[in-house]
């Protein structure tokens, strides 16, 4: 049986045990975890600036991440390193419970305020458009469709994003064990992203550096691999 993203057929309870799988890491198992995924993003970034400025392109220079929360992977120090290497990073804030999310930029020394949900967000300006967005993940399929915790925010923003006419690559950010059945469906407006970033590596393949997966040709992921 099919196992969608709803409430009918046990969403709640299936977002419940992954949590509480993610609450159960080891804490040295989840600092390597997140050694490692800083790690591969770091490299991937590079290599995707270089290769777009090799093409003649404009690098990617926006990022939007996120400020964890309990138990979710922590990418704040590549967030200070990308910083002081010249990138944008904004993050999320939520402005309204129906809304789109609102990203604003992210310094070092930014204030920052708890929000709705008791996530730090930057008292400061909005930032322009992301070039990539990093995704936080509680679940996630082998083809990179993503579980969320059940707001809707992300969905909204990148439809949002998409309705405007703007392309960013979208990395969703997840503890291995989030891994989902083969017999999971995510429901009709959960949007699927570029790719999943775990501790073991990329799913199904990193991103390529210059085109987001909505315009790529199927199998194009197959060129481009940073495991």
């Amino acid at each position: 049986m099919n196992t969608q993203n709803t409430v009918q057929n046990n969403a709640v309870a299936l977002r419940t045990r992954l949590r509480q799988e993610r609450a159960a890491l080891p804490a040295d198992q989840r600092s390597r975890g997140g050694l490692l995924m800083r790690a591969r993003l770091s490299t991937w970034l590079n290599v995707t600036r270089d290769e777009a400025l090799r093409a003649g392109q404009d690098a990617p220079s926006r990022v939007a991440a996120f400020w964890p929360m309990e138990d979710e992977p922590d990418l704040r120090p590549l967030l200070e390193q990308w910083f002081e290497n010249g990138i944008s990073i904004s993050l999320p804030v939520i402005v309204a419970a129906s809304a789109a999310l609102e990203f604003r930029l992210w310094r070092p020394d930014t204030t920052m305020q708890a929000g709705r949900y008791g996530i730090l967000e930057p008292q400061s300006g909005v930032a322009p458009p992301p070039d990539i967005i990093l995704v936080p993940t509680l679940g996630y399929t082998a083809a990179a469709d993503r579980l969320g915790y059940g707001g809707g925010y992300y969905d909204r923003t990148l439809a949002a994003l998409k309705a405007d006419g703007h392309t960013c690559t979208t990395i969703g950010i997840a503890w291995s064990g989030g891994l989902l059945n083969e017999d999971y469906r995510p429901a009709e407006h959960d949007v699927r992203l570029d790719a999943i970033l775990t501790p073991d590596g990329w799913v199904p393949q990193a991103p390529l550096s210059t085109t987001p997966a909505s315009d790529q040709k199927p199998g194009s992921l197959g060129t481009f691999t940073l495991n």
